[in-house]
């Protein structure tokens, strides 16, 4: 073989695999524009969903804590702006929080009950705090199907300890 069919033959071969390589990096750049989307739409939607998760543990947290405040006793129990402080406290991220504290009794055979110590008779009252908890979150971007807003709400319920 001459030396200019070697030239021939090794030039051939350079520009051969420059076409094959720039034919790979445009499949590259197409494949790329394709799967961005979707692997941020991917990324965003897992940060939304961790958002609504940790509002929920948050807002069910401060129930948790505001029902504890005022199952300590009897005093505490009708303490409703001490059991709001209390859940409030629980959530600093979430200053909109709505918390509704209430207490109730029930007689100790099953029996409803007011309250009042001449209600229950031949059994003791037990009474009850119950605070609900309810915060409205807002989507970082409108997505087609879903409401724009997002409520988490709890409720606990602990009985007064005697």
């Amino acid at each position: 073989m001459s030396t200019s069919s070697k030239i021939n033959s090794r030039l051939e071969k350079f520009t051969s695999g420059r076409r094959r390589m720039a034919s790979d990096s445009g499949q590259a750049l197409v494949e790329m524009a394709v799967l961005l989307p979707v692997a941020l739409g991917l990324l965003i939607g897992v940060a939304e969903i961790g958002r609504y998760a940790n509002a929920c543990l948050v807002v069910s947290h401060a129930a948790n804590a505001g029902v504890q405040f005022g199952a300590q006793n009897r005093v505490t129990a009708s303490e409703n702006s001490l059991i709001i402080q209390a859940a409030k406290a629980d959530a600093p991220g979430f200053p909109d929080m709505t918390v509704t504290p209430s207490h109730y009794c029930t007689c100790a055979d099953g029996s409803s009950s007011t309250c009042q110590p001449t209600d229950c008779s031949g059994s003791r009252i037990i009474e009850y705090v119950k605070v609900d908890t309810q915060v409205q979150l807002e989507s970082m971007f409108g997505y087609p199907g879903f409401p724009k807003t997002f409520t988490a709400e709890a409720e606990k319920i602990m009985r007064v300890s005697q």
